[in-house]
């Protein structure tokens, strides 16, 4: 199985991860003693990951931090999106998926054994775009941004855009809508709020991470749309925040369900879920898009790990049951770092208690 962590691509995100965590953060595991979770964990496991690009820095980042931590533990996940990460659980070739969607009900049935959804981290999906000279982000309502991934709105300088941008020279050239190519947790929370605040959508287009898009050019992964919005001139994609950072793109501000205009980042993505958390049911399959608050990002999602519940017993359930463990208490220092938003404490809570009917944690 070809292991995406060593590719090129993996390399670059890995160092600037690195590199990220590095300044002005909390001590790093090497300071650290391990948690009783780690130190409970067998000798010499290698356990197989796959599935969403948008947590993939993140990952990088604790997989290499838990080594330090346990050497003889070995983390090993490949990067290919939400949709392909399901697909091999369901098909048992990894022990873990990682998807920004939770999984339907017909995966569920698919996967024939209850299939258990651990939240990781949150994070933010943001319109990131290629248009020159201008001297701050661009301001989009629900309507617009709706209205540009349906097709209807093909101009940058139409009225629905400019109304909002009045201090913004916004050319009379087309637009170039960009959208991932592959099953994509990132297009499910991207897709998810269309559907919040645009009937059109809902009824066109609907939910999940793979859509009949109406308009547009394909790119695959995080990577991809982002590289392609990068290379076209004129055209808009929806990328995690994260990627957009990292290769010095702009990320455009949405007015949220308040009516407010804000900016993506680690602290709206946390109102987000401050405004969700009343609402999220005991199996942790929710959304928090269009929440409610003033301060809350409208494209913000969550990250699951999703594991057989009936996992056998042995050395790979202990110590995957460790290593998720590990990443909601300890490995969430590095979340912030990497413009990932921290679970709140109740969630936290909640999802340990999961981990715990898998694995009952050392004494």
């Amino acid at each position: 199985m070809r292991n995406c962590m060593f590719s090129v691509h993996a390399a670059v995100l890995l160092a600037l991860s690195i590199v990220g965590c590095d300044k002005g953060q909390p001590p790093t595991p090497d300071n650290q003693q391990p948690t009783a979770a780690a130190t409970a964990a067998p000798a010499n496991v290698r356990l197989n990951g796959a599935g969403s690009t948008f947590v993939y820095p993140l990952m990088s980042r604790w997989s290499s931090d838990y080594q330090k931590i346990l050497p003889t533990v070995q983390v090993n996940y490949q990067s290919i999106g939400s949709g392909g990460g399901i697909r091999q659980l369901i098909e048992r070739t990894v022990q873990f998926g990682a998807t920004d969607g939770p999984m339907t009900d017909e995966q569920l049935k698919e996967a024939k054994s209850p299939v258990v959804h651990i939240p990781l981290a949150m994070g933010a999906v943001v319109p990131t775009y290629n248009l020159a000279g201008l001297p701050h982000a661009i301001r989009f309502t629900s309507d617009a941004l709706a209205g540009i991934f349906l097709g209807d709105l093909k101009m940058w300088n139409d009225p629905k855009i400019a109304s909002e941008n009045k201090d913004l020279k916004l050319p009379a050239t087309p637009i170039v809508v960009v959208h991932r190519s592959d099953g994509s947790g990132t297009t499910y929370v991207w897709a998810d709020y269309l559907s919040k605040v645009s009937p059109e959508w809902k009824a066109k287009v609907g939910v999940a991470t793979s859509v009949n898009w109406p308009a547009g050019i394909a790119g695959k992964g995080n990577e991809g749309v982002a590289g392609t919005v990068r290379q076209t001139p004129g055209s808009i994609g929806y990328v995690e925040l994260t990627y957009a950072l990292q290769n010095k793109m702009p990320a455009a501000q949405i007015k949220n369900q308040a009516g407010k205009f804000v900016e993506p980042a680690v602290d709206s993505v946390t109102a987000a879920a401050a405004g969700a958390m009343a609402t999220i049911p005991d199996d942790l399959r929710y959304s928090i898009t269009n929440s409610p608050g003033e301060a809350a990002w409208p494209a913000s999602g969550t990250v699951w790990a999703v594991l057989y519940q009936d996992m056998p017993a042995g050395p790979e359930r202990k110590a995957l049951v460790g290593f998720l463990r590990w990443a909601l208490h300890d490995g969430q220092q590095s979340c912030k770092a990497l413009d990932y938003a921290r679970l709140p404490p109740e969630l936290v809570q909640r999802a340990t208690a999961k981990l715990d009917l898998i694995e009952p944690p050392p004494k």
